[in-house]
């Protein structure tokens, strides 16, 4: 007991202070954000991202129920110097081991460990809290666990995340101020679970969501006016440790199976004209030109360089082919491409021209910004030679063939040396391989028909499937054909350019992705691993290279549903967060604020415009009335509407003016039978109006009652002390009155008033 007969704070047991429950309760939910918000980076080890929240959940279920901390801290200090020693352990060989694949392994191992020290230090600390200091060290770890996952990962996800720990880190730090405020007061802490503790949760959560939702619009603000550059100090530090496998730029037989199972996103295409332009449409990546049997490649060689972009920074692709298709439908679209591992970029058939940010953003000379271009191989592929960590975007044109039949059967066969020399090739092949292309092709005379009737042949015959389970083939291919009878896109392609090869066509085999979801909301096209493609390009003179796809469509088609529309509208976010947050730089400024300038001028002009049409139109009728006054009977009723609208206006204006119509109506009219509580305060203020005319006025700092018995004519106090009865009956006591017995008490009083002036 203190001398005032109080209880500290300080020695009143933990669990009756609703203010500090109220903090530990938005310290735990903090740290499990922060906590959570790095597992969902999906850059940590498997075994911290299921051992750490498994003991975040257990403490907060001992927390919940009143348990302390289950170490004390001493051991919680030898149990942070041990694994200092062990520090240099993981630093070097688990945290390494986990980094391998990285754009700079030793900068991504030093920052895993770290994260794991992190962890391991917060998990201790938290076992073991029992003073302000230690909850304020758990309260910096969890704005340090958001920190670190800002590095890991820029995905939507993250956002999520950081909206909720905005909320409760205010939440946290204004219950721990109040906390450490309260601790050695005389009075008694306020104990959890009364009407006043409710109260005091509601309020330090809507204030603590109000800070939040403040601070965002703030540092919305200050993120959409600062100054943007395409890179930044650290953009050297990136911490992309794995790249997207769903490509290649060569295909063993076999792999595409595995790919096509994973539904991470690869690329995100927008076509000018909507899905009706890209209805079908192919991603092209590579071509490859050499099969050995079992592997689709291209020998090493030299591409050629593609500089000196011209107007508005194109790059034109196809200047000196004199073979490449001028016919067909030009397409323009634009790709969002996720890091991948590969330098290939992909278009729509062979693109025409190319513009881009194809530049090295991390390793930049001293002195000015290194020269971009693109590389681009014997097979027409195109390559960014700066191999990107980060989402790159780029605009292309390509111009899809669409030549008549008719026209091509009578292509020929001449081939130019280096296309048969290159597009003939073979390896050692099952004899009954050749001897199924001719039986196929038996019926038809010219290379076209010979190859769209072996593209609709497999696709009819033969079956498609992932489950290729079962013993490596030494003949994958024979035993698609012969056996299986069944694969996925990679045998059908590999199956159909080898024996257009064997009846002297020349072929090639293709890698890239399909068309993709089309995302209805964003208006792009979705493209995943799981679209991971392969196809054949056949050769015709004087038409160049012309699609085939002998791959028969699979059962698993994604079917339309409420989800699969919500997930349309989260793809939509997150391109909307890519372009405008993580893109976002000082093009995008001129834009926004190009955009906000035109809005403004616009908004103006239209107030300007409505402006001066509402004037014409009312002097117009000014002057149609004043005609109409001066030459028409009728103007009197007129000025009799003009007095009413302004009569009306006075009632809207006046508010003591509606007070008493509204007594009157209520008394005099309706004759109100019950006496509310606002009808006895109408009345009452009325009778202190009527009061005050004849110079006797109530102060502020009297009571209704203290008034009434304060005046000195007893033939006035009467009336009055009972109408005070009257209207704190009513509107206090919840009492039945009679409003016309208030109204009689009104009328005597003004009747004595008036009646003492003369």
């Amino acid at each position: 007991m203190d001398p005032a007969g109080q209880i500290s704070a300080e020695v009143l047991p933990a669990h009756l202070s609703a203010i500090r429950r109220h903090f530990e309760i938005s310290l735990y939910f903090l740290l499990l954000t922060g906590v959570l918000t790095l597992v969902s980076t999906g850059k940590l080890d498997l075994l911290t991202m299921i051992v750490l929240p498994a003991f975040m959940i257990f403490k907060g279920y001992r927390w919940w129920n009143g348990k302390g901390p289950e170490i004390s801290n001493r051991a919680a200090t030898w149990l942070t110097v041990c694994y200092f020693v062990f520090f240099p352990f993981d630093l070097w060989i688990i945290s390494r081991a986990l980094a391998a694949g990285a754009q700079n392994p030793g900068l991504f191992a030093a920052l895993l460990a770290t994260v794991h020290l992190m962890l391991f230090a917060t998990v201790v600390r938290l076992y073991s809290a029992t003073t302000t200091r230690d909850y304020l060290f758990l309260t910096m770890m969890g704005f340090t666990s958001m920190l670190a996952a800002a590095i890991l990962t820029v995905d939507t996800v993250f956002l999520v995340f950081f909206f909720i720990f905005l909320g409760l880190a205010v939440s946290t730090f204004v219950a721990l101020e109040m906390w450490r405020s309260a601790q050695g007061t005389v009075t008694r802490p306020m104990e959890r679970g009364s009407a006043a503790a409710d109260r005091l949760h509601n309020a330090l959560s809507i204030t603590a969501v109000g800070i939040a939702l403040g601070s965002l619009a703030v540092g919305a603000i200050i993120f959409l006016i600062l100054p943007r550059f395409s890179s930044g100090y650290m953009s050297g530090l990136n911490m992309q440790p794995t790249m997207i496998t769903g490509f290649s730029e060569d295909v063993m037989l076999g792999e595409i199976g595995q790919i096509k199972q994973n539904s991470t996103v690869v690329m995100r295409v927008t076509v000018d004209g909507g899905l009706n332009v890209a209805h079908g449409m192919h991603w092209r990546g590579v071509a490859l030109s050499k099969f050995d049997g079992k592997r689709w490649y291209n020998d090493a060689h030299e591409p050629t360089m593609l500089t000196a972009p011209g107007d508005g920074g194109w790059f034109q692709l196809n200047p000196e082919n004199p073979r490449a298709p001028k016919t067909g439908t030009q397409i323009h679209y634009t790709v969002l491409l996720e890091p991948i591992g590969s330098t290939a970029l992909f278009f729509a058939n062979e693109a025409e021209s190319v513009r881009g940010r194809f530049s090295d953003e991390t390793g930049r000379p001293p002195f000015g910004v290194r020269r971009a271009y693109l590389l681009k191989d014997f097979t027409g592929s195109i390559f960014n030679p700066y191999h990107s960590y980060a989402r790159m975007e780029y605009e292309a044109t390509s111009r899809l063939p669409a030549p008549q039949p008719a026209a091509v059967r009578l292509a020929g066969t001449v081939y130019p040396g280096t296309i048969t020399g290159t597009y003939l090739q073979l390896p050692k092949l099952d004899s009954r391989i050749p001897e199924l292309a001719k039986q196929i092709t038996a019926s038809q005379d010219n290379p076209f028909d010979k190859a769209r009737t072996m593209e609709g042949y497999l696709r009819a015959h033969y079956g498609y499937t992932l489950d290729l389970s079962g013993p490596p083939q030494n003949d994958p291919l024979a035993y698609f054909l012969f056996q299986k009878r069944a694969g996925h896109c990679e045998y059908f392609a590999a199956a159909m350019t080898v024996m257009l090869r064997t009846q002297g066509i020349p072929a090639r085999y293709i890698n890239g992705f399909q068309q993709g979801e089309y995302n209805d909301v964003a208006g792009d096209l979705v493209v995943r691993e799981s679209d991971a493609h392969s196809w054949v390009e056949a050769y015709f003179p004087g038409f160049g290279w012309l699609t085939f796809d002998p791959t028969p469509p699979s059962n698993d088609e994604r079917q339309p549903g409420l989800f699969s529309q919500l997930s349309h509208y989260w793809d939509w976010f997150q391109l909307q967060w890519s372009e405008w947050v993580i893109n976002y730089d000082f093009l995008h400024q001129i834009t926004v604020a190009q955009n906000l300038g035109r809005f403004s001028r616009d908004w103006v002009e239209r107030i300007r415009t409505d402006f001066t049409n509402a004037r014409r139109h009312a002097t117009e009728k000014l002057k149609f009335w004043q005609e109409e006054m001066s030459h028409s009977s009728t103007g009197r009723t007129e000025i009799f509407v003009i007095f009413g609208v302004l009569a009306v206006a006075v009632l809207v204006l006046r508010p003591e003016v509606r007070q008493r119509l509204t007594i009157l109506w209520r008394t005099k009219v309706v004759h109100a039978r019950v006496m509310t509580p606002h009808l006895a305060t109408l009345q009452y203020l009325e009778m202190l109006r009527v009061l005050a005319r004849s110079g006797i006025r109530k102060s502020e700092a009297q009571t209704p009652m203290e008034f009434a018995s304060s005046l000195p004519d007893g033939t006035l106090a009467a009336p009055v002390i009972e109408m005070t009865s009257l209207y704190q009956a009513a509107r206090y006591g919840a009492k039945v009155a009679d409003p016309q017995r208030a109204s009689s008490l009104i009328d005597r009083i003004q009747t004595f008033l008036r009646s003492r002036k003369k």
